[in-house]
């Protein structure tokens, strides 16, 4: 796992794989009591990441369910990791509830990738833009940005919009400066930055952002928001629907290459 602890965050991955397997060998939770002993509220806590998981109960339930060993070994490891505080503990009274759980997964996670329609992704903005935007997290998406930079880095692969390039935030030159940052970002050896424009055409992702996380030892996970919230998307076929898109997006996109382009563009007609 990557170096930004959360616990939460790292219980809810164990529970949603858990879940999964007992969906997979098609186990009702009266039958691992039977067999385990693990009584329904206990094996719901493992599921839903409420309390930490024992690895001897996991070894349990998964054995029931004919797990691998290799998976059983995995999750079991992960269960063993060291309890301490989420790395975004000091944001913790600025952030709503439904996105913890999506900073703790971006800490863990050993690269994501980002469609943002609208905004440049909080990962790739500079310190001005994110105070133009939302001026009380402004330390938050700078911590987070950081992790681009780590000794361990998170490979990123974001899909912005045009439209995120052109939106009207702050001065003139705070844009300029936002876009010599992209240019700069764009440029490191795990990011990757490509321009979807309107002219590129329809996509399935027309309904706006979303993410999809990939970690070294649990299965991946997506994230899309909306108004009052946002969706975690965990089960396999849905998180495949959500690579797909990914997919999508980064064939009908500018190429890494011209969209670097497109942003030498911006930086050199300082009017737009």
């Amino acid at each position: 796992m990557a170096t930004r602890s959360d616990p939460s965050a790292l219980r809810w991955l164990i529970g949603v794989e858990l879940a999964n397997l007992r969906k997979q060998a098609a186990v009702q939770p009266r039958e691992v009591l039977e067999e385990t002993g693990i009584p329904r509220p206990k094996l719901s806590h493992m599921e839903n990441g409420r309390y930490h998981q024992n690895p001897d109960d996991i070894v349990k339930v998964l054995t029931f369910y004919g797990v691998p060993q290799r998976d059983i070994d995995r999750l079991t490891s992960l269960a063993h990791t060291t309890e301490t505080k989420a790395w975004w503990t000091p944001w913790a009274q600025l952030v709503p509830d439904w996105m913890k759980t999506y900073l703790g997964l971006e800490g863990l996670a050993e690269s994501e990738f980002v469609f943002e329609p609208m905004m440049v992704p909080p990962l790739l903005q500079t310190e001005d833009y994110a105070g133009a935007t939302s001026e009380r997290l402004v330390s938050l998406h700078i911590a987070r940005a950081r992790r681009l930079l780590d000794e361990e880095p998170l490979r990123l692969h974001a899909v912005l919009g045009e439209a995120a390039l052109r939106l009207n935030v702050g001065t003139p030159e705070l844009r300029q400066a936002q876009y010599r940052h992209l240019l700069r970002m764009a440029n490191l050896p795990n990011v990757t930055v490509q321009i979807l424009r309107p002219e590129d055409g329809r996509h399935p992702a027309a309904a706006g952002h979303f993410a999809v996380l990939d970690f070294a030892q649990a299965q991946t996970v997506a994230y899309a928001e909306h108004l009052e919230g946002a969706v975690y998307v965990q089960d396999r076929e849905q998180v495949r629907t959500y690579g797909t898109a990914a997919e999508n997006l980064r064939s009908i996109a500018l190429t890494p290459l011209k969209s670097l382009a497109l942003l030498k563009s911006l930086v050199d007609t300082p009017t737009l």
